[in-house]
């Protein structure tokens, strides 16, 4: 069996495992049994259950954060249209650890807030600078006006994960689609684009 094999075993046993368990309560044993490998051979991959954990988010999104490496090169497209196509992108390939039915899984909002915040952090860490080169793009050509182009970029994807993602600070679809509304406001105003011409960001 190739390494990769077994690599990509231990990441399906751990996610199955999650969507019935708490990553506390589950065991190196049990992601082993789970993964019909020995115990010994997941401490040749991973050296800790957070490791683990960390590895299933990083394949999880791997390939919404290369779509978005992608379009930061395609510069005939208009800036804000690849950002909303990285959004977009992004809420498309969540993994099933996110989609599954967590209040049926038994596990507690501490829990679920740990897993989610892991998926948080990693998508904000990798997607601000691609956001970055794409927003200094759009300055190079005139289309945005804005001092810091690093600060923006994260202050657009801490909003949009944490709003889009709906666990750290839960709201209602109404609640969701005005606070998406402030930031394209925010958006607009700030880097120079005419009233009303970011409304297709909304549409995440």
């Amino acid at each position: 069996m190739a390494a990769s094999d077994k690599y990509n075993m231990i990441l399906d046993a751990l996610q199955g495992l999650l969507e019935a368990n708490e990553m506390k309560n589950i065991s190196v044993s049990d992601i082993a049994k789970a993964a019909g490998i020995g115990k010994g051979s997941i401490y040749y991959y991973f050296s800790s259950k957070d490791e683990m954990l960390e590895a299933l988010v990083t394949r999880n999104y791997e390939k919404p954060i290369e779509t978005a490496k992608n379009l930061a090169q395609q510069t005939d497209i208009s800036p804000f249209t690849r950002m909303a196509m990285i959004f977009q992108a992004c809420r498309n390939s969540s993994s099933a650890l996110l989609n599954n039915k967590t209040a049926s899984s038994g596990n507690s909002v501490q829990e679920e807030a740990y897993v989610h915040h892991k998926y948080m952090s990693h998508l904000v860490c990798e997607m601000k600078p691609v956001l970055t080169e794409i927003i200094n793009q759009g300055i190079d050509n005139g289309e945005i006006t804005f001092d810091s182009p690093s600060a923006l970029a994260e202050i657009v994807l801490i909003i949009l994960t944490v709003k889009l993602d709906n666990t750290i600070s839960p709201g209602t679809h109404e609640e969701i689609e005005q606070t998406l509304r402030g930031l394209v406001s925010l958006l607009e105003k700030g880097t120079g684009n005419p009233q009303g011409s970011l409304n297709f960001l909304t549409a995440l």
